[in-house]
């Protein structure tokens, strides 16, 4: 069984409250995300997306100087780095979000995104063809 943590971007960057929307946003500019989570004292307390910038910022002429807690996002749904693909799948379903924060013992560990099960569908499909091969090849030697 796959699980999230085998998935998942554990080299995560983050904000912390004291940074502002503008700061959030260079972050997400440069490493080309669009979802930073806000940590305070290295737990999770909310996350701002650019979405979250947008409409809850720019939307409202929010200076670029306003605080990330005043637009980030507090009601959060997170899974943990052992549950399956599967359940994150469905949670993410049910729940309809695009990104999924991993926390273990009240510490984020990771993000997981909807474009990671798609890369891990794609390598699991690649290597499922791979070992097709591989019988196949196997199969006419033998015959």
């Amino acid at each position: 069984m796959t699980t999230i943590r085998d998935i998942m971007t554990s080299d995560v960057d983050f904000c912390t409250a004291e940074d502002n929307i503008y700061e959030a946003a260079l972050k997400m500019r440069d490493d080309q995300v669009g979802v930073i989570p806000v940590l305070e004292d290295n737990r999770l307390i909310g996350v701002i997306t650019d979405r979250d910038i947008v409409t809850r910022s720019v939307a409202e002429k929010k200076p670029n100087s306003t605080k990330i807690t005043a637009v980030m996002s507090t009601d959060l749904v997170t899974g943990t780095p052992d549950m399956s693909v599967e359940e994150a799948e469905e949670l993410m379903a049910s729940e309809q979000i695009r990104r999924l924060p991993i926390v273990e013992q009240d510490k984020l560990v990771g993000i997981v995104a909807l474009g990671d099960f798609a890369v891990h569908r794609q390598t699991r499909s690649e290597a499922g063809i791979a070992l097709q091969s591989i019988s196949e090849d196997r199969d006419q030697i033998q015959h």
